[in-house]
Formats: C-alpha cells, structure tokens, sequence
C-alpha cells in the first residue's frame, strides 16, 4: 500500500491551509489571494463545473468568473460551465462530456475546426462536478457557504465548500502532477492538514486520492481495495463488513473513494475517444444531439473498475454471478471501457493524515458539523462575514454566517444563520438551520421562539413569474421515511400528531388512493407557492408549528404548493447567488461604516475590492458619503473621503495612470470651500455631485480619485490646527527699532519611532518618538534673525544650502497681495510669509492694508533673514526647526513670549497651513535639547508631549564619540514617500498598521536603552528602526544607500537614513570611537561612494533661547 509521507510546511503556509483541523472543512487564505505563477500551486489551463440544469448555468459561471477576478483562479484560465446532457448521466458521462467540451475549447484556441485530442497533450484540466440537489442549499453542496472569514485576504468573499476544494486542490494536491484531467467532486469537505508528496515521475494511467475512514462509516460509501505498491485491485461500494475488513490498513482505517481523480493525458485522450462509440455517445451532448439513446455512468464503478487489476473482464461486462444482470447498453458501454482502458494502471494515493466527509443530508448531523466548523481553525469564526446589532445575543456554540441579525436577535448554541437578514425580537433556540431569509420573511417571524427546526426560503422560477417558497423541516425528520415505515414524521412528530394539531388530513397531502408505501414527506405538497387572492409569505409555513387557526388552515388549502420534489425543480439559482451578495454587501456595509466611526483598525480595501468586483460600488459610495457627512470627528471623515478615493482607484481596474497627482482642478474647488469653512455635510455632498461626472473612464476615474485625497487633506489639515489652542502666549515690550532678535537651533537626527507622529497616525493611534538635538561638524546648522524697520514692509532674506554653495533668496512684501501665497510650498518665501500669517504678526483676511497693518501695530516694517547651512532633503528636519525659529523670533520681535510646547504646537499649524503636512518630531527634534521622547495620544485635539531623557553619566561623551553623519549625496523625497505612507495607512494595511504598533514600541525600548547606556540595544534599536521605515515607505532605500550601509555594516552597532529616508544624511552609531577619518578613507576607497562625506556630530544639550542684540543699528531698510 502506498502511504506517501507528508512534507513539512513551513509555519506561515501551515496556518494559511489548515483552518479547520479534522472537523469539516479546509480553507486556504489564498484562495482569495491573487494569482502568481509558482512550483507549489496549479496552473489550470480549463476549469470545468458540471451541473445538473441548463438554468444553473449562467448562475454558475457568473460565480467562476467572480472567483477568476478574485485571484481564486489564475487569469489565463479557460472557465466553463457545462450541464449534463441529461438528467441522470452519471458522474462517469458527466466527466465524458465535460472532457469533450473542454477539448473543443482548447481546439478552437489551437485554430483546429474539429475536436483534436492532441491539445490535451499540454493541458492541465480541472472538472469539478457539482452533484446531485441538496436538501440545505438551493445552489448545491458546492456553494454550501462556510463559517470562515480570513481577515488577511486581499479581496472580502464568502468562503464556500467550492473554494475550499479549489485552495486544497490548487495548493496541495494538483501541484507538481504532469499534463492531464484532475476531477473533483464538491459534494464532500476534505481536509489536508499537511502537503502530501506524491511521486510524479513516469506516471501512467490514472491515480485516484484515498483518505481515511473508519469501518462503521464505509458500510455506505466506497472503499478501495489496493496492494502494497499502491495499485488498486478492486473498488468496493457499500459492502459486506468481510469485503470491507479486506481493505483495512496497518491503522485500523480503511481507504475511502474521497471523489477525487486524476487521468493522465494519455488515458484522457482514450476515454475521450469512447464517445465516437456507440453506447458511450449517450453520454455526450454531441451524441444526444446526433440521435443517441441516453446513458448513465459511473466514474468509478465503470470508469476507474474498467482499470482495477482483480477485476475480471466476465465479471466486469455481464456483473457478479450474485448481482443483478446489466442491462445491455451498459454492458456494451462496459465492453469499449474495458477495451481502451484496462491495459492502463490505476494506482492509489493515501493520505493518513487527511479527513474526507460526505455531505449529508442528515439535519442534525448537518447542523452539528457546521456548529463545529465554527469554533475550530484560525479563521473560522461563530460571526463569519456578519453584522450584529447585539453580538453577545449570539451565544458561543452557534454560526452566523453571511446575515445581518438587526435588532435583539438571539441565537441559542447548537443553531446556523446562513444568508438571513433577520429583525428583532426574534430568538432562534437549539437545533435551528435558517437559510435565505429576507427582510420581509424576518418580520414574520418575530416575536417567535424556534427550536429543532429547519427553515428555509427558495427563490422559484416557475414559466415567467418569480417566487419565494418558505419550507419548514424537523430536524429529526427523514424525507425517504414513508407512512408504512412506522418511523415517519413531520415537525419531529408523528404525521398523526400533526394533523390533529393543524387540522391537515392525508388526503390533503398525497390522495386518498396513494398506497402508504408512498406516503413520504419528499412527496408531500406541503408548501404554498401561490394564492389566488394574497400574498404568501413564511407565516404560511409558520403555522404548522401551531396552534393554527381554521384561517390558517383554509387558505393554506386555496394555494396551490408543492413537495420537496417539486421544489427541486423549480429553484431558482441565480437569483439565490444574487440573494446572498445583496446579503454580503448589507452586512458589509453595516460593518464598514461602524470600522470607521469606531475608529477600528480594520483595513477596508478587502471590501472595497470586492464590491467593485461584484458591482455593488454604489452602496459603498453612498454608505462612505454619510459616514464622512455625520462624522463628528474630521479624521473619521478624513479616512471615510480616503476610502472613496481608494474605491474609485480599484474602480480603474490598474489603467488611467498613476494613482498619485495634481488635484487643484476647477471643477472640485467648490467643494474644496465649504470643507475648509467647516461644512463637511455640505462640502461631501458637493463632492458626490462632482463624483458623478467622472466615473465614466479609467483616467477620470483616478483623477477623482486624487481630488478625493485633496479633500482628505483639508479635513486633516483642520483636524491638527485644533493643536493651536496649546499654544500659550504672554505679552512683552515690543524690542528697540532695529534691535535684531535671534535664534540658532540644532538639527535633529530621529533615533526611533518616525512616522508615528504623521497626522493623520499620531492622532488616530497615537506616536512615539526618540530624537537628538545635535550639532553638526560643530554648529547649529539653522537659524533666523529678525529686526524692526521704519519703513511699513516686511523684507525677507532666506539663505539655504551648505556655505560656499548657498541659495540666495530675496523678496519683498509691501501689500497683501504679495503675501496671498504663503499657502503654496514652491512659491519664493511661503515658509516665511506663512509664518507672520500663523504668529498672527500680520493678517491676509483684515480689511486693512499691509501697510496699515504695519505701522499701526509696531510702527513700521520687518526684515527677517533665516539660513540653514544643511544640504538641501538632508532628512535632519530642516524646514520643520527652521519653521520654530522663525515662530520664536516673530513671536519675540512683536512683543509676545512662548514657550517650546507653545512653538511645537505653532509650528504644527504652521505646516498645515502651509500645507506641507509633516508630524511634530522634526521641532521636537530642534527645539528641545539634548535625548528625549515625544509622545501623542490618539485623539483629538492633537496633543505633543515631551521627556527628556537622563543619560547615564559619561554616556553623552561616549555617544559624542561613537555617533556620526554620512552624507549619501542622494536628495531626500519625502513628499512622494509620504502619499503613499498616508494612502497605506488610511487603507488601513495589515502590515502597516503592525508596523506602527512597533514603531511606537521600538522607541520606548530605544528610551530605555538610553536611560541605561546599553549602546549594543541602542544599536539594535536603530537597525530595526530602518527595517521599519522601509517597511512603511518601501522604495525609501536607494541602491547608492544600500551599497554605503553594506560597506559601513561591520563597522557599526547600528545605522539608519534620517528622515523619511530615500536620501539625504545617513546616521550611524560606530563600534569604534572616532571614526570619522577612517570611515571617509574607507568610502573614498569605494568605487561609486567617493563623494560621500562624513561628519562630526555632537548632541547640543544647550536649551533653545531668543535673544536680542543689544545696541544694533537701525539703518533704513537693512
């Protein structure tokens, strides 16, 4: 017997495939992943689904395609729905004619213009046959939804039993097979906690897939029959309890037929050709179509048995002495098998390891196995892809799966919600199955306790009229159990019971000639489908649980209704599958707009895509607009008008250009104006005006897209400006005309924790980060002087860039007019002149002139000059720091005092204003001296701050000796990485999301490492900081800095870009004291980093001041 070992997975891939361990079923996160080409999954060249009805197909292939554009199936995959040529065709014609209809496909690729068994030489063929009706699902065993929901998949989708066969397929089974038909029944769950190996090499024949099973349980199901190499002699179906211990194996387990195999392309090409002979063309549409009688067949008792080697061909073709004789057609049918396939082997593949379980059409076992489903493996949950108004009414023991339960809906342990929108009062006691219920059918419901019942509502097509048809089942009743059994019931009594109870008679239901053989409740016309004169509803059905009314009574006689035999033939699957979205899509929406206004770290691109994908956009415009509309706080409104932006991005599929852009059109700026007047509710519904205009293509699509993040923008920008009521003034004497006031700041180097302090991050979850004050090659790099002048204009003078190579900017403001730019970063002095406008030195909006302004207020004009001496994107916080002292120095010079927590929170403005963004780390950084950490709580009105931390003594020395700068001579983009850092966030990314968290958590372990003078943890601190940054702001790392951190590795404890990275200056902590000389000699020596340079740092634990220079001269316009 071949036992293949299982191989190993590795941690991530083992709690990606097992999600429910040997209970009911095997998930894989994947399955709602997107297709990349690899050795560990199978590229399908077709995929077929074989159904019953020729109604069920555009249904079907709807939901392939949905599952192709989910990433479920790879894209270049041919999928086809195909109906059995019949009603009863067997899964051996099913599999005959599925094989036809995918070779004419693949013909027809090739440029053949007839079948051509050649294009199955290369082909990989999935068929996947859905069944036989089920008596819980209209749709079929194979979209049986499941109790899983896999918070890591890219694309939110209900996970059923089809996809769980499809991941366990794709990702364990098929990969490595050769060319060939892999086939697959969806009417069991297989579970495979491990990747089986199994040996491809010179493979022919066929192979079927074998699981273990007990004794007990193959008494009803097949077993194979093998020898130690594998080879299977005999294929066993319900038999003797001595032909089934013949089977079993060394663990007391016998070999179940799972439904699953594979046919080499060899053998696929001679089954193929049996439909040229006649019986087997009975199988195929093609036959049918030419005249041919139908025929059934079976995959595995005449396929597969054709290939078993203790089979004898008398035995095979005419049957057992002890069975009864085959009729002729099949014997004939029989005969050709035998004759193309028996030379073939067919082997076994058993997976000890692994769990097969038929569906079953047992109420109470069906309902047990999904409450099981529910509590086991990493994501199955009792709440899968549903909405509770009151969660804690679903007790533990239950599943809810695709339903919104509004109102007080109570669900008892040992009961399933499936696809139900439900409204309280409601309690659904033990032993409950409810599917499909609606809106409507949930009013009737109310006020109702259930219990050991099965509800159900079926959408029904009957000639053109659609309809719902409430049924209602005990779960101890049998549909096969007939009257003269003795065992019969309906409801989980006897018949009597409930005719005496309902007033119904036998004669209502089968006749009063029917025979009590059979009398079943499968043919009992017990559900109105249609009244004459009303509407019908679940109360119809309702009733049977009692007391009725004589009411009741007479008008479930004037409906016309049906068995559950007739109801099979009626269903109505499309609009079921359309029944479920809308389902999916309500609750979806309900747990979208509680994420956002319950601030939840919960990333919304999942549904976002999937709606889009199944084009349910809308609802999730509308639900974004009133959430961004009611939203008291702006950075939920902020976020909500980021998800619209992301939606109509997913909504341009990937074409249109690029995501991130301009977004100053005309046509947007009325919106624009009432956001930033505070009228949100107004300024949304303006948006969703303008919204409409441009969903017509991809490129205006994206363009809207970057007007939406324009609109995010200024709700973030009024969110952090409320960080100005923290800024404290004091009055003081205006200083002498002419009297210059002064301040000179470090630059900062952050140590830990950057981009936590980014709005909208610092005040939705809150930041942390460690930062030095430091000197560089010996000075304060930035700095800024201002005085008083006669004449009523304000003179700037900005210099910037290392000295010798210094940019020279000079400008003058004499109105109002030449300051009305202060709000456009590139505009020649916005820093500065956005400064006097956020100190309140002078204002843009008064009614009176500069000038008035001017000389009134403080007698004349001012001349300010400001300089930075570091290269221009250094990532030290240059306009940050330089923005501080540009504050304190106006602040000072028109008679007012604050103090560093005042001007951190100014500067903050300062940038919104200017609308540059930025977090508050880069002034915290310049203003405050020495090591310390600022910190921000997630909340509004945005809040900083900041520790200083106590260093060990002589550990500043030590620090002084081991820290320098490297310049990599890349410039810095911070811009660029920070629209996509504040995209990812908004979208909420697992990774990012988990990034902060250990941002946060980095720099409060980089304090301690400062606290205690653990260089080697300071150390370990930085490199793991890097690895953060990168992992926020990927492509934030040059190559040219890859190369200079791979060179400096081995020569420092630790190393990271400063900033946002991508440029700029590098910061590395050495093992070594005084490295500055060897290090420059050693990246002189580096081809390609000659023109690096290293400099001195030194932490500046001085404390920021403003100062005036006593005695300057006034002169006249300086």
């Amino acid at each position: 017997m071949l036992m293949w070992p299982p191989r190993p997975w590795d941690s991530i891939t083992l709690s990606r495939i097992v999600v429910i361990s040997n209970i009911f079923l095997s998930s894989n996160s994947r399955c709602a992943g997107r297709f990349v080409m690899g050795s560990d999954e199978a590229d399908w060249t077709v995929v077929v689904l074989t159904c019953q009805y020729e109604d069920s197909v555009h249904a079907f292939q709807r939901e392939l395609e949905t599952r192709k554009s989910h990433g479920v199936l790879p894209p270049e995959t041919i999928l086809l729905t195909v109906e059995d040529p019949q009603a009863r065709v067997g899964s051996g014609g099913a599999t005959l004619n599925a094989l036809l209809v995918a070779a004419e496909h693949l013909s027809a690729r090739a440029g053949y213009t007839v079948v051509s068994s050649d294009v199955l030489n290369d082909a990989r063929i999935l068929i996947l046959h859905v069944g036989r009706d089920f008596l819980f699902d209209d749709c079929g065993r194979g979209f049986t939804v499941l109790p899983v929901e896999d918070p890591e998949a890219p694309v939110e989708c209900l996970t059923c039993n089809l996809d769980s066969l499809l991941a366990t397929m794709r990702y364990q089974l098929c990969p490595g097979s050769p060319s060939g038909v892999w086939i697959c029944s969806t009417d069991m769950v297989l579970t495979l906690p491990s990747n089986p190996r199994i040996e491809w090499a010179q493979f022919r024949g066929a192979r079927v897939i074998s699981l273990p099973g007990t004794p007990e349980y193959a008494k009803k199901h097949g077993v194979y029959l093998a020898d130690e190499r594998g080879s299977v002699r005999d294929i066993i179906y319900c038999g003797s309890e001595e032909k089934i211990e013949n089977c079993m194996l060394g663990d007391h387990k016998v070999p179940l037929v799972s439904g699953i195999v594979f046919l080499s392309a060899e053998t696929a090409e001679r089954f193929l050709s049996t439909l040229a002979l006649p019986p087997l063309d009975g199988c195929t549409y093609q036959g049918l179509d030419s005249g041919a009688e139908p025929l059934e067949l079976s995959l595995f008792l005449d396929v597969l048995m054709s290939m078993a080697q203790d089979v004898n061909q008398e035995n095979f073709l005419h049957g057992a002495p002890t069975s009864p004789k085959l009729a002729d057609r099949l014997q004939g049918a029989r005969a050709v098998l035998w004759k193309e396939l028996h030379d073939l082997p067919l082997t076994m593949v058993y997976i000890p390891d692994g769990h097969y379980e038929y569906l079953t059409t047992d109420p109470q076992e069906h309902i047990q196995n999904l409450v099981k489903a529910a509590s086991h493996g990493p994501h199955c949950s009792k709440m899968a892809h549903s909405y509770a108004t009151h969660p804690l009414l679903v007790e533990n023991g239950s599943s809810v799966v695709n339903s919104y339960l509004d109102g007080q809906v109570q669900v008892n342990s040992g009961s399933v919600i499936q696809n139900c929108h439900l409204q309280g009062p409601l309690d659904v006691g033990r032993g409950c199955l409810l599917t499909g219920i609606d809106q409507m059918g949930a009013l009737a419901l109310q006020g109702h306790r259930l219990s050991n019942v099965i509800l159900q509502a079926h959408p029904v097509r009957i000639q053109n009229l659609s309809l719902m048809v409430y049924s209602l089942l005990g779960t101890e009743d049998q549909l096969q159990d007939t009257e003269s059994s003795g065992s019969a019931t309906y409801l989980n009594r006897p018949w009597d019971e409930f005719f005496y109870r309902t007033g119904i008679c036998e004669g209502d239901l089968w006749g009063l000639g029917t025979p009590s053989e059979e009398r079943s409740l499968l043919s009992a016309p017990l559900f109105p489908v249609l009244h004459p004169c009303e509407v019908l509803g679940v109360g119809d059905v309702l009733w049977f649980l009692g007391p009725g009314s004589r009411d009741h009574l007479k008008r479930w006689r004037s409906s016309w209704r049906v068995s559950w035999q007739q109801l099979r033939q009626h269903r109505d699957q499309e609009r079921a599958l359309k029944n479920r979205r809308e389902v999916f899509f309500k609750q979806a929406r309900e747990k979208l707009q509680k994420s956002l206004l319950g601030r939840k770290e919960r990333s919304l691109l999942p549904i976002i895509r999937s709606a889009v994908q199944e084009g349910s956009q809308d609802l999730l415009l509308i639900t974004l607009d009133h959430v961004a509309s009611v939203a008291e706080d702006l950075g939920i409104a902020a976020r909500a008008l980021a998800c619209i932006a992301d939606l109509l991005g997913v909504m341009a599929g990937g074409e249109g250009g690029l995501r991130s852009g301009p977004a100053a059109n005309k046509a947007w700026a009325s919106s624009y104006q009432l956001l930033e007047k505070g009228l949100i509710a107004d300024g949304v519904k303006q948006l969703a005006t303008e919204r409409e205009k441009w969903l017509s293509r991809p490129a205006l699509l994206l363009r809207a897209a970057r007007h939406y993040e324009g609109a995010e923008q200024i709700l973030i920008r009024r969110a952090v400006m409320s960080s100005s009521q923290f800024v404290s003034i004091e009055e003081k004497a205006l200083p002498a005309m002419g009297v210059w006031v002064n301040a000179e700041c470090p630059a900062r180097i952050d140590i830990s924790g950057g981009w936590s302090d980014t709005p909208p991050i610092t005040y939705e979850h809150g930041g942390a980060v460690v930062n030095v004050a430091v000197l560089v090659d010996g000075q304060r790099p930035i700095g800024a002087r201002v005085r008083r002048i006669p004449k009523a204009e304000i003179h700037l003078c900005s210099d910037s860039g290392p000295q010798g190579t210094q940019l020279h900017t000079e400008l003058t403001c004499v109105s109002l007019a030449d300051l009305q730019d202060y709000c456009q970063p590139q505009a020649p002095g916005a820093l500065l002149k956005a400064a006097f406008i956020c100190s309140g030195t002078v204002s843009v909006t008064s009614q009176k002139s500069l000038q008035e302004q001017l000389s009134m207020a403080y007698g004349g004009g001012f001349e300010l000059h400001t300089w930075s001496y570091l290269p221009h994107g250094s990532g030290l916080g240059t306009s940050s720091i330089l923005a501080g002292a540009v504050m304190a120095v106006l602040y000072e010079v028109s008679g007012r005092a604050v103090d560093a927590e005042s001007l951190i929170h100014a500067v903050l403005y300062l940038e919104q204003v200017l609308t540059t963004g930025g977090g508050w780390q880069d002034q915290v950084g310049g203003l405050i001296p020495g090591v310390k950490i600022g910190r921000s709580a997630p909340q509004l009105p945005l809040r900083v701050r900041v520790d200083e931390i106590q260093l060990p003594e002589g550990f500043l020395q030590t620090l002084n000796q081991h820290l320098l700068l490297v310049y990599t001579g890349k410039t810095r983009l911070a811009r660029n990485l920070l629209q996509d850092v504040l995209r990812n966030w908004y979208a909420r990314l697992p990774d990012i999301v988990q990034n902060t968290d250990a941002l946060v958590n980095n720099a409060e372990l980089c304090a301690e490492a400062f606290r205690t003078g653990n260089m080697l943890l300071l150390g370990c601190c930085l490199n793991k900081y890097w690895c953060q940054k990168k992992c926020m702001a990927p492509g934030c790392e040059p190559l040219t800095v890859r190369r200079i951190m791979d060179t400096l590795e081995p020569l420092v404890y630790g190393q990271s870009l400063a900033g946002a990275g991508g440029g700029g200056f590098l910061y590395i902590l050495t093992k070594e004291k005084r490295q500055r000389n060897v290090l420059q000699r050693l990246l002189e020596n580096t081809h390609g980093l000659e023109r690096c340079s290293v400099h001195d740092v030194e932490i500046d634990t001085r404390k920021f001041t403003v100062w005036r220079e006593e005695g300057s001269d006034t002169g006249n316009n300086g």
